[in-house]
């Protein structure tokens, strides 16, 4: 019986998303879009997400967008703390976006300090992981040009483009014109796997093409919009769901596995992404040198 209970524990913290432990070598990112609504619908979701990481424990709580409709620097950080305070309080990191409601009043500037956004755009190491966090509101030759550099300099396991206007999407909206034409080319020759993105009301996961996953999730709002059939020469729906919830990220330094998760925990839909072991370093050996005794 003394071994059962040894061999659950062990499974329990090797098995993503089994309890609070957490592997060293996992980075956990919960991202949520489109949650700015402010009032009773926002608390809600955030205490669904709060219970969430309770049982999954996370690295990272990462904004997709539209984190703010008040138009209100004052409301959105009452609004915060009232939804998601407590992330920091157990040890998460803090990122986001901003979308087109945030950057109706300063750009976006007034969240940058609540959200630890470093400007428009930046980049962060999550694990093995790298993010690109990107201003898809205002696509310029400047952040264009940072992008292209710093994709092309990135050793990561893994890239992530952070962006809240979807490049493409078979809902209320269509794709994004500047960001199909100035970012994905970007995407598709530096290899990056996965784009993350808010903006619909709802969760989709599209592709891959041409190696880059294409994931949608504006489930945050609490009003939802509907999947609509995609136009020829989009990347494939995968899958298409119209309700609430968040993506969760479990990113290791072979797979990547990513969910679709309602508020209440239950998970939606789920993608996983192999890439081969990491090479093990040549170790060097001095012909006709002693060997130390142990």
């Amino acid at each position: 019986m003394r071994f059962a209970a040894v061999l659950l524990v062990g499974l329990a913290v090797l098995l993503p998303g089994a309890g609070r432990a957490q592997p060293a070598s996992e980075y956990r990112i919960i991202a949520i879009g489109d949650f700015g609504v402010g009032g009773e619908f926002q608390r809600s979701f955030g205490e669904g997400v709060r219970k969430f990481e309770a049982r999954n424990r996370s690295n990272l709580l990462l904004t997709l967008g539209d984190n703010d409709y008040s138009e209100s620097p004052t409301a959105f950080r009452a609004n915060w703390a009232d939804s998601f305070g407590w992330a920091r309080r157990r040890g998460l990191a803090v990122a986001g976006v901003i979308g087109n409601h945030d950057a109706r009043v300063q750009g976006g500037r007034y969240e940058f300090s609540t959200l630890g956004m470093r400007g428009r755009y930046y980049k962060r190491r999550a694990g093995p992981a790298e993010l690109f966090l990107l201003d898809s509101n205002r696509i310029d030759s400047a952040q264009t040009s940072w992008l292209a550099r710093s994709l092309a300099g990135s050793k990561a396991r893994w890239k992530i483009a952070v962006f809240h206007h979807p490049a493409y999407t078979c809902g209320n909206y269509w794709a994004h014109p500047e960001v199909v034409r100035r970012w994905v080319p970007l995407f598709e020759r530096h290899r990056v796997v996965l784009a993350l993105s808010g903006h619909e009301h709802n969760y989709q996961r599209l592709g891959p093409k041409r190696g880059v996953r294409y994931v949608v999730h504006g489930g945050g709002n609490s009003w939802l919009y509907p999947i609509s059939s995609c136009p020829a020469g989009y990347p494939r729906l995968a899958r298409g769901l119209a309700e609430h919830g968040f993506v969760y990220l479990v990113v290791r330094s072979n797979r990547l596995d990513g969910w679709a998760v309602w508020p209440d925990g239950t998970r939606r839909d789920h993608f996983a992404v192999m890439q081969p072991a990491a090479p093990a370093k040549p170790v060097r050996t001095q012909v006709g040198a002693a060997e130390s005794a142990p």
